[in-house]
């Protein structure tokens, strides 16, 4: 008899003698003898009983699992069928028990004082996955699956759990009238009401639905999500290479799309394009969220009063590296912290100068609220460029020409 049968065979003898399976039996000292099953083990469990003069059969109705482990090919079954139906590199299985069934574990646990005991549903995991992996064709993957096919073990139905794709990218936005994402009605919050014509949304699409809704329909997912690299206003247009991004779709049954037709696809209107399409792990969205890019804009300015040339050109060289303290603008005042943010403007050029207007290209901090830098938001930002100016300012047209974000490198 092996040293570990011999030291627990008390314990071993009350659990055989309540009728349970050679599963579970054997699974109450899982961590014991290695190199075998738990249907082994409790097999083994019960020769040494016999030899000790105990005869402790299995009953036909295990008073613990409730004969679940006779169903495993069933369960394999149904969860190949469901992994299968979505494309992915790799997948896992978990289980849902019935409750009463972990309860009744745990009691048997706490009664003999078992401490090498393994979890059924663990077991459940690994002997459902064993059957159905040569259905499947595909690696299983414990740490980052990108498809969990969870079998509720009560009644086999199996549910999917797919892992987001994330793909990145850059946008631009011509359009002076939509915004970078959805714009849920302020009325009826998306249900639709008179207010937004039913649409429940204020703005007909965004930079995000134009991109996203085609995207959703080649990967047959739920939902998309856009996490954009800061955003700018609903009436600035964003020029250049563009702003950087990442769109994520839930749930989809196709993950390897083919970016190029997304591009072309989305790059049908003109309202925005997109460009740099790539996929990308979850840590991005973070990593673009959490960016300070430097930015490049181009403004055109309207002042009240007559403009004098030379000024505009000394004003506009007075704030190389020049540091700006920024309060909350009064215009989002009600949705962000009322706070002074410090902010530097790298260099300005002034350029078609007339009486009444001008136009400046700046560089700037990320975070700078540049209109109000003109303007000085009545004595919020300081100093701005009307103060230094001499006369009031305000913008009229705002676009970003470049946003100085490198996407590290790899390796």
């Amino acid at each position: 008899m092996e040293d570990w049968i011999a030291d627990n065979i008390d314990k071993m003898r009350g659990l055989a003698q309540t009728g349970m399976c050679d599963h579970c039996l054997g699974r109450m000292f899982g961590k014991m003898g290695t190199g075998m099953t738990n249907d082994e083990r409790g097999r083994l469990i019960r020769e040494a009983l016999e030899d000790e003069g105990t005869d402790a059969p299995a009953d036909d109705f295990c008073p613990l699992c409730e004969n679940v482990f006779e169903l495993i090919g069933r369960f394999a079954e149904a969860a190949a069928e469901s992994i299968n139906s979505v494309e992915s590199n790799n997948f896992l299985i978990g289980t849902r028990v019935e409750p009463e069934v972990a309860k009744r574990e745990k009691e048997y646990w706490e009664q003999y004082g078992l401490e090498n005991a393994e979890n059924i549903k663990t077991e459940l995991n690994r002997e459902i996955g064993k059957v159905a992996l040569p259905m499947i064709h595909r690696p299983v993957e414990f740490k980052n699956p990108q498809v969990v096919a969870c079998v509720d073990t009560r009644f086999a139905d199996v549910s999917l759990d797919i892992a987001p794709i994330f793909i990145a990218g850059r946008y631009t936005k011509y359009s002076r009238e939509i915004p970078q994402t959805i714009w849920p009605c302020r009325v009826c919050h998306g249900k639709g009401c008179d207010h937004c014509h039913g649409k429940g949304k204020m703005y007909p699409t965004s930079v995000q639905e134009i991109i996203g809704d085609i995207a959703l329909e080649m990967a047959g997912g739920e939902e998309h999500f856009f996490h954009g690299m800061g955003r700018e206003d609903i009436d600035a247009c964003m020029l250049g290479d563009g702003r950087p991004f990442v769109l994520e779709i839930s749930s989809p049954r196709i993950r390897d799309i083919d970016l190029d037709e997304l591009e072309k696809r989305a790059n049908d209107n003109d309202m925005a394009g997109y460009n740099s399409l790539h996929f990308v792990q979850r840590e991005a969205v973070e990593r673009y969220k959490g960016a300070a890019a430097d930015k490049v804009y181009h403004v055109h300015v309207i002042a009240d009063g007559k403009v004098n040339k030379e000024a505009v050109v000394n004003a506009a060289s007075s704030f190389k590296d020049a540091n700006i303290d920024q309060r909350t603008p009064r215009r989002v005042e009600h949705r962000r912290a009322d706070l002074v943010r410090k902010r530097k403007i790298h260099w300005i050029k002034a350029d078609a100068i007339t009486e009444d207007s001008f136009d400046l290209e700046l560089e700037t901090d990320s975070g700078t609220y540049v209109k109000e830098f003109v303007s000085g938001d009545e004595g919020r930002s300081v100093p701005s460029f009307s103060e230094r100016l001499g006369i009031p300012c305000k913008v009229e047209t705002l676009d970003v020409l470049a946003i100085n974000y490198q996407e590290p490198m790899k390796g």
